[in-house]
C-alpha cells in the first residue's frame, strides 16, 4: 500500500456555525498527479500527468477502467450534458471523445496547426454537435463531429504524428531533424473508431491575449441570442471573459469560418488570468490568480462583486445546493453562500447583505487542488476535488439546503457511517488497560441494535471480568409455528494495532477510505461483516420482508480464546432460544479475485508445560554440576519427545480418527487448484506441491512450540523453573479430550523416565473443537445461491455454458463486467468451497449446543490482511456481504 496522503486528515480553516467542514468519505489515489476531473452518473473521470485516464465508481470507490489516452498530459475533461460522450485534451494536438461507459475511443481529433501548443480546454454544444477546445496560441477552434467531410484516413499524412512540423523537423543543410519522442505506453493508445481533422478555417485566432484556460457552455446570457441557444463562454489569461455566439457557417472576409461570433466582452480593464469559470443563472463567477474570484451581473455586464476567496490561484469552481465552492493551488476549499437561483432561491431578501459569505473552508490537499466537481449520488451530496499530489478526495456534505440552518446530518450509506464509529472504539480483549474501550464498544452495539428495532441485552457469565456478549433479536413476520430462528455470531473485540510500530499508514482506530478500501482494525475482522448482516436484516424489515426471526451474539473476546463465552451461552440458552440455523463471517477468500464459502476449519489446543525445582535460581559456576536436575533441560527433553521425523506428532494415535479424503473433497481441492494455478506459470510451483500444502494446513493435524519462559535475569543462571508454550492444532475426526488426556499422559510418562527431582505440571489454556460443515447442506446450498447471485455476473459464463450447451470457445468471447481484473472466478459455476487451518472456539461449540447446523461466509479478500498492519477491506465486498446476508436471512 502506497503512503497515504494528508487529506485523511481535513484541516477546518474556518467554520460558520451551523456549516462544518465535510466529511473525507474517500481518497482515490494515483501514481500521478491529478489534472483534471468530471462527474460523471456513477463514476469520477480523472485527467492525470501522464496522460491516462482513471475512472473511479462513485458506488464502490473501485478502479473501473485506466486508459492511456494521451502521449502527455491530459489538460482538460468535457462530459456532454446527456453523458454520452467524454472528450479530453491534453499538452499534445489531440482531443479524443470516448464512451464514457466502455471508455472506447471514438473520436479522434487534430489540427492542422503546427503552433497549437497545449489545449486547455473544452466545451461541447449539443445543439450544433460541435466540440470547441482552448489552446495555448490563443486561439479557439472547432469541429462537427457529424461532418463527414471532416473524416479522415487513420493514416491521414496530415496527421501531427506524420506531417513535418515547421519547427521541430527543421534542418538546415547537413543538419539532423530532432528525434520524435518515443514511449511504450503510445503503443497502450487505444485506436479510434474515426479520425477527424479540424478545418483549418474552422479557428479563432487570438480569441484572446493570452491562453484559453477555460470554456463552459450556457443558454441565455444575453439578448443577441435566444434563451435556449447555446453560448460559448470563454476565459482568458489575459484576464477578459468572452461569450461567443455559435452555429456560423459562413466564411468571413478574413477567410476564417463565423462559427463563433464574440457578443460580449467583461473584464477589459483587468489583465489578471481567469483560469475557471461557473455560471449560475444570470451571474457568472470567476476564478483568477491569487485567489481571487469576480461575480459579473451577464445582463448588466457589471462586476458586482471581488471575493478574496483563497492564498492561491482559484483553479476551480462550483455550483452545487445553491453554493459556490471554490478550490486553489494552496490545497485549500472554500464554500461561499451565493444570491441563489432556482429551486435554491430565497422566498424573501431578509439576509441579502449577508451573501457571498465564506461559511467553511477547509485544508482538502497537501498539494495543488487542480480540478473539482460536485454531484448528488444515492441521495449523497458530494464534492470532490483532484490535486498534483496524485489523489482524488471525495468530500461527504451535510444536506445542503438553501435554509440558514442546513442539516448537519451527513447523508453517508449509515452501514458504512456505522462501521465508521464501531471501528473507533479500540475493543481490544487481550490488553486489561482497554477493558474500558471493550465496554463502550460492546454499549455502542447494543444503542444501535436497539435504534435499528431489535431486542437487545447484555449478557455476562457470574465472572464479570469477561467482557459481555451482546444479545439481539429481530422478529420475523411470519407464524410463531413457521418462524425460523437464523442466529448470526461474531465478535466485537480486535487484536492490538500500535500505529507507532511503523506497520500503520493511516490511524488503526480511525476508518479511513482509499482507492475503492476501508482500512482499519476489525474492519475485516470481524467488524466489517456484523454491520454487513445487520443492515441486510434492516434492508429486510424496512421492505417487510422478513419472515424468520435473525438473533446476533457477538462476543467481546474471541481474539483472546473466547474466555467465559461458553458459560455465558449456557447461562442465557434458555433466554436466546432455539436456533434452526447458525451464520458466521470470520474469514477470507483464497485470492483478491474468487468468492468462497468456508466448510471447514482445524480446533486448537494450547497448553503450558511447566518443569519447576525445589531450588532457587542457582549460579550455574557455583552450582551446577550433573547432580542437579536443570528444570530447562527436563523441559527441552520432553518437548523433543513430541514430535519425530518430517515433524510428525509421536502421541501415540494421535492420527488414528482422521477422516479420509472423499471423492466429493478432492474434487473441491481441483476446483481450488484450477484457480489458483493461473498466474503461477514460471514460479516453479507445481499443482501438486499447492495441494499438498493446502491439505496439510487444512486436513492435516500439527503441534508447534511457540516459545520458552525461564525464571531469573538473563546470566549464567540455573533457572529454578522453566515453562513451555504449545498447541496441538486438530482436524475434524479428532476429539480435543482425547488428544488433551493423550498429551498429558504421554509428557507425565516421558518425564518419569528422566528420574527427575523436578516436578512437571501441565496447563490447557484453550480448547477448540474443529468444526467440519455439510457442504450439500440446505443451509450452505441457500447461501451458495446468494453468493451466485450477488456476484453475478462473476460466474455468469460457466453457468450459461452449462445452462445452454454454448461451446468453451463462445464462453470465452463473452464480455467481462469488470468486476474482476482477469475473469478468474468466472471459469467456476459455483464459488470455491474451502476449509482453514485457523480456528474459531464458539462455531463447533454453538452446534453441539443449540443442535444446528452451522455455514461460514468469508467475506474479505486474501490481501485483508487481518491481524497484520493496514487492515482493510474493499467497499465492494462489504455491500456484496450484505446483499448475500440479505438472501440467506430472507430464504433460510
Amino acid at each position: 500500500m502506497p503512503p497515504v496522503p494528508v487529506t485523511l486528515a481535513p484541516s477546518p480553516i474556518l467554520e460558520v456555525p451551523p456549516h462544518t467542514t465535510p466529511q473525507l468519505s474517500h481518497t482515490l489515489q494515483h501514481d500521478s498527479s491529478v489534472l483534471t476531473l468530471v462527474v460523471g452518473d456513477d463514476s469520477i473521470y480523472t485527467g492525470t500527468q501522464n496522460g491516462e485516464i482513471v475512472v473511479w465508481s462513485l458506488d464502490t470507490f473501485q478502479r473501473v477502467h485506466s486508459i492511456q489516452a494521451h502521449k502527455r498530459s491530459v489538460m482538460c475533461l468535457f462530459l456532454s450534458e446527456d453523458r454520452s460522450l467524454l472528450f479530453s485534451s491534453a499538452s499534445d494536438p489531440i482531443v479524443n471523445v470516448w464512451c464514457p461507459k466502455t471508455m472506447g475511443r471514438l473520436y479522434e481529433i487534430y489540427s492542422t496547426n503546427d503552433s497549437f501548443g497545449d489545449i486547455f480546454s473544452l466545451a461541447y454544444s449539443s445543439q450544433y454537435h460541435t466540440i470547441y477546445y482552448g489552446a495555448q496560441n490563443t486561439s479557439i477552434q472547432w469541429i462537427n463531429l457529424r461532418d463527414p467531410d471532416r473524416r479522415v484516413s487513420t493514416e491521414s499524412a496530415s496527421h501531427p504524428d506524420r506531417r513535418n512540423h515547421r519547427f521541430f523537423d527543421s534542418r538546415a543543410v547537413g543538419g539532423a531533424a530532432t528525434p520524435r519522442p518515443t514511449d511504450e505506453r503510445y503503443d497502450l493508445i487505444p485506436r479510434p473508431y474515426y479520425v477527424l481533422e479540424t478545418d483549418k478555417r474552422a479557428s479563432k485566432m487570438f480569441a484572446h491575449f493570452g491562453y484559453v484556460y477555460c470554456m463552459l457552455i450556457a443558454n441565455g446570457i444575453s439578448g443577441s441570442t435566444s434563451p435556449e441557444d447555446d453560448v460559448l463562454v470563454s476565459g482568458g489569461g489575459d484576464g477578459t471573459i468572452k461569450a461567443w455566439k455559435l452555429g456560423g457557417k459562413e466564411i468571413g472576409p478574413d477567410g476564417y469560418e463565423t462559427g463563433i461570433e464574440e457578443i460580449m466582452v467583461l473584464g477589459e480593464d483587468d489583465a489578471n488570468s481567469v483560469m475557471s469559470m461557473a455560471v449560475d443563472g444570470s451571474f457568472l463567477y470567476s476564478g483568477k490568480l491569487d485567489g481571487v474570484i469576480e461575480l459579473w451581473d451577464l445582463d448588466t455586464k457589471q462586476k458586482l462583486r471581488v471575493i478574496k476567496a483563497h492564498t492561491g490561484d482559484v483553479m476551480s469552481i462550483q455550483m452545487g445546493w445553491g453554493y459556490l465552492w471554490s478550490a486553489a493551488r494552496s490545497g485549500t476549499v472554500s464554500k461561499h453562500s451565493t444570491a441563489h437561483y432556482g429551486k435554491y432561491e430565497p422566498e424573501t431578501s431578509e439576509g441579502i447583505s449577508q451573501k457571498y459569505q465564506c461559511l467553511t473552508q477547509w485544508k482538502a490537499h497537501d498539494g495543488k487542488i487542480l480540478s473539482s466537481g460536485v454531484t448528488t449520488y444515492e441521495d449523497k451530496e458530494l464534492y470532490i476535488s483532484g490535486a498534483n499530489d496524485n489523489t482524488v478526495a471525495v468530500w461527504l456534505l451535510p444536506g445542503q439546503s438553501f435554509a440558514e440552518h442546513p442539516t448537519t446530518q451527513h447523508h453517508e450509506d449509515m452501514m458504512i457511517t456505522s462501521l465508521r464509529e464501531f471501528v473507533s472504539y479500540k475493543t481490544v480483549s487481550s490488553w486489561p488497560e482497554y477493558a474500558e474501550d471493550c465496554r463502550r464498544g460492546a454499549s455502542f452495539l447494543r444503542s444501535l441494535f436497539k435504534k435499528l428495532g431489535g431486542d437487545v441485552e447484555m449478557l455476562s457469565a457470574d465472572d464479570k471480568l469477561h467482557h459481555p456478549v451482546v444479545f439481539a433479536k429481530f422478529s420475523g413476520k411470519a407464524s410463531v409455528e413457521q418462524r425460523k430462528r437464523i442466529m448470526f455470531y461474531g465478535h466485537y473485540d480486535v487484536v492490538p494495532a500500535d500505529p507507532k510500530k511503523g506497520t500503520w499508514d493511516t490511524d488503526p482506530f480511525q476508518l479511513t477510505g482509499l482507492n475503492g478500501y476501508l482500512y482499519g482494525r476489525g474492519v475485516s475482522d470481524n467488524k466489517g461483516p456484523i454491520m454487513a448482516a445487520l443492515y441486510a436484516v434492516t434492508d429486510l424489515m424496512q421492505s417487510k420482508s422478513l419472515d424468520s426471526d435473525i438473533v446476533f451474539l457477538i462476543e467481546g473476546q474471541e481474539e483472546s480464546g473466547s474466555r467465559g463465552f461458553k458459560e455465558t451461552v449456557r447461562k442465557y440458552k434458555e433466554r436466546i432460544g432455539h436456533v434452526d440455523y447458525i451464520i458466521l463471517a470470520n474469514s477470507y477468500w483464497l485470492d483478491d479475485e474468487t468468492p468462497c464459502l468456508t466448510y471447514g476449519l482445524r480446533g486448537v489446543m494450547h497448553a503450558t508445560v511447566c518443569v519447576e525445582s525445589n531450588n532457587p535460581d542457582l549460579h550455574s559456576g557455583v552450582d551446577g554440576s550433573y547432580m542437579i536436575n536443570e528444570p530447562l533441560s527436563d523441559l527441552m527433553m520432553l518437548l523433543t519427545k513430541l514430535k519425530g521425523p518430517r515433524n510428525r506428532v509421536m502421541l501415540p494415535g494421535f492420527y488414528d480418527d482422521i477422516l479420509p479424503l472423499t471423492a466429493e473433497e478432492e474434487a473441491r481441492y481441483d476446483d481450488i487448484l484450477s484457480v489458483l494455478m493461473e498466474g503461477k506459470g514460471g514460479t516453479g510451483v507445481s499443482a501438486e506441491s499447492l495441494k499438498a500444502s493446502l491439505m496439510a494446513r487444512w486436513r492435516e493435524p500439527n503441534l508447534t512450540h511457540h516459545k520458552i519462559k525461564v525464571s531469573g535475569p538473563d546470566g549464567s543462571l540455573i533457572s529454578s523453573h522453566a515453562n513451555a508454550k504449545i498447541s496441538v492444532r486438530l482436524v475434524p475426526g479428532q476429539k480435543v479430550e482425547k488428544v488433551t488426556n493423550s498429551l498429558a499422559a504421554f509428557l507425565k510418562s516421558e518425564f518419569e523416565n528422566l528420574e527427575s527431582t523436578n516436578k512437571l505440571s501441565i496447563q490447557i489454556d484453550e480448547q477448540a473443537e474443529p468444526w467440519l460443515g455439510d457442504p450439500g447442506s440446505y443451509i450452505f446450498r441457500t447461501m451458495e445461491d446468494a453468493v451466485l447471485k450477488a456476484w453475478d455476473p462473476l460466474f455468469a459464463r460457466r453457468s450459461s455454458l452449462h445452462t445452454s450447451g454454448a461451446t468453451p470457445a463462445a464462453a470465452d468471447n463473452a464480455p467481462s463486467d469488470g468486476q474482476s481484473g482477469t475473469g478468474r472466478c468466472s471459469k467456476l459455476g459455483r464459488p470455491l468451497y474451502i476449509r482453514e487451518g485457523g480456528s474459531i472456539p464458539a462455531i463447533r461449540f454453538l452446534e453441539k449446543e443449540f443442535d444446528a447446523p452451522a455455514a461460514h461466509l468469508p467475506c474479505g479478500q486474501a490481501s485483508d490482511s487481518a491481524h497484520l498492519g493496514n487492515e482493510r477491506l474493499r467497499v465492494l465486498n462489504l455491500l456484496k456481504s450484505r446483499e448475500i446476508f440479505r438472501s440467506v436471512f430472507q430464504k433460510l
